[in-house]
């Protein structure tokens, strides 16, 4: 089963928690790709919340994987893991 399947701890994350998961001041470090949202704060990449002066953590990315250098399977990595579902 890949990252993407649903998990049974699954949560529901609102955009809200999503933008406040910067990955600043103690807080975790999420992002979003089509519905998922990954924590990503143990990945070297986004330590600092921000992605190779592209892209910050809070935010939902799925608009953005088309233009990066790599493809979804990113967030099958082992520094990544998975959250829960986004919801409005």
């Amino acid at each position: 089963m890949g990252q993407s399947a649903a998990v049974a701890d699954d949560r529901w994350v609102s955009r809200s928690e999503l933008r406040g998961a910067t990955g600043e001041r103690g807080r975790p470090c999420y992002v979003a790709y089509r519905g998922v949202v990954y924590d990503v704060g143990d990945c070297p990449k986004w330590r600092t919340g921000l992605h190779e002066q592209q892209h910050f953590a809070g935010q939902d990315l799925t608009g953005e994987l088309a233009d990066a250098p790599h493809a979804e399977e990113v967030f099958t990595r082992p520094c990544v893991r998975r959250v829960g579902r986004l919801v409005d």
